[in-house]
């Protein structure tokens, strides 16, 4: 049901900045369920990667993908000492990252992809 559906887009948002106050990252957008706000207008790639979050969102729930993204974000921050890297290590991220710039990946993308790049 909700395999190809694209969250909601914002731009020109001031959530994106008020959040890098809280973030190991200047945060460019963000997708918080089914919105994405981005501090300018988004690029196709952007919105790939913010899609991608969408998807991961329907997978675990709302609540659920909160609870493992700030997990996996502890997890690494006490592997690595470091809240950059913790970000980028996030299976979520990684995910998204790996996959933004193919503007086709969500039509072929199986579910729970971003399980298999836990443990980096």
């Amino acid at each position: 049901m909700f395999r190809n559906s694209r969250p909601w887009f914002f731009e020109n948002s001031k959530v994106p900045v008020v959040l890098s106050y809280l973030a190991p990252i200047e945060i460019g957008a963000i997708t918080i369920g089914p919105l994405v706000f981005s501090r300018g207008e988004m690029s196709e790639v952007t919105k790939n990667h913010e899609s991608i979050h969408w998807q991961q969102y329907i997978e675990t729930g709302i609540f659920g993908f909160i609870v493992l993204y700030y997990s996996f974000y502890f997890w690494n921050w006490l592997k690595y000492r470091d809240g950059q890297t913790a970000y980028y290590m996030i299976p979520f991220e990684k995910e998204a990252y790996d996959n933004d710039e193919n503007l086709d990946y969500l039509q072929s993308r199986k579910r729970y992809s971003w399980v298999k790049r836990n443990g980096g």
